[in-house]
């Protein structure tokens, strides 16, 4: 079967690799269909992820067609479109203990940790795999995981009906938030300094937009709050600047989200987190998000499908790569075709 590996740092290609079976009674074998690039992807490719081997099959955003079972399995049957839940938790450690298996002190990703899903087939634990509604398209069940990424921000955010959310970053996983704070029924304000972003997360329903280049960010969204400040803030960008920022934009009493992996320090005064009261948390992955995610997209009401901007075959891998490298302006997620 072919694959899509990065076999060490600035190394991407498809390669010919043997095709896994099943092996125990509660996996199942997938044809694999579609699989978006995350940021996560590129800075495998890059060396910049901390938590990758090599070599290594990339993907985690994967779509698949079940099409065999171990005799133990019975909540999935040939033919069934899925989408693949790609972590893995011990069950053993404190955080398990108390439900929280996204930071596992031994959590893998397939993908990163273990062989991920960009290839033609894979074998996974039935337990990790989600059937979905056949009436969604490849692509659109590929865009499942981000959104559970979207989803956790959400939760972590204690996001409620009327709340004002700032989300720093129009990048997928801004955009995946986006949507999931509008369905909680918060009002929206979003930032970037890619227009052509910010103009589809209007379309998305964000209330209120902000290009840094041309505003100033902490009085634009004082003056969207009507002076208040906002709720929860999600930085969906992870630099020093916007993690300070997402603090001096706050209400009293709210919740900042940090999804970045930054290793640079931000500086940070106690009192301006004291004085309000304010609840800083990161956000990791997802915990038990991949159920409620899936129910929304099964609804067919909840589309999405426009997020995809790009669509590349299998044996195209390397210019899709390319195309997120060079990131133009109308590139929102590339998917890969397998």
């Amino acid at each position: 079967m072919k694959a899509i590996q990065v076999k060490e740092p600035g190394t991407l290609n498809v390669v010919e690799m043997d095709e896994p079976n099943l092996e125990l009674s509660n996996e199942v074998k997938i044809r694999m269909r579609a699989m978006g690039i995350c940021g996560s992807d590129m800075h495998i490719l890059h060396g910049q992820n901390p938590f990758a081997s090599y070599p290594r099959v990339i993907g985690h955003e994967v779509a698949g067609e079940v099409v065999e079972t171990g005799g133990a399995v019975t909540s999935l049957s040939v033919g069934d479109k899925v989408v693949v839940e790609p972590m893995t938790s011990c069950g053993e450690c404190y955080a398990c203990r108390q439900g929280r298996p996204n930071v596992c002190e031994n959590v893998q990703v397939y993908g990163v940790h273990r062989e991920g899903g960009g290839r033609e087939v894979m074998v996974m634990p039935e337990h990790l795999v989600h059937k979905v509604n056949d009436q969604l398209n490849w692509s659109e069940i590929a865009l499942i995981e981000p959104f559970t990424i979207g989803a956790q921000s959400i939760y972590r955010g204690q996001v409620q009906e009327g709340d004002y959310v700032f989300i720093f970053g129009a990048g997928p996983i801004g955009l995946c938030s986006l949507k999931m704070a509008r369905q909680a029924g918060a009002k929206v304000a979003i930032s970037d300094f890619n227009d052509k972003r910010l103009e589809f997360a209007k379309e998305w329903g964000a209330d209120y937009v902000i290009n840094p280049q041309t505003s100033d960010v902490e009085e634009e969204v004082y003056k969207w709050t009507g002076g208040m400040g906002a709720n929860v803030v999600i930085d969906a960008v992870g630099l020093p600047k916007t993690v300070e920022q997402a603090v001096a934009v706050t209400s009293v009493a709210a919740r900042v989200v940090l999804l970045g992996f930054d290793t640079k320090v931000s500086e940070l005064a106690q009192v301006n987190i004291t004085k309000k009261e304010l609840t800083i948390c990161g956000s990791r992955l997802q915990t038990h998000r991949f159920p409620k995610v899936v129910e929304l997209f099964n609804t067919l009401e909840f589309d999405v499908k426009d997020l995809v901007s790009h669509q590349f075959e299998l044996q195209e891998a390397e210019q899709a790569f390319e195309l997120m490298d060079n990131a133009p302006p109308e590139v929102r997620k590339v998917v890969i075709k397998l």
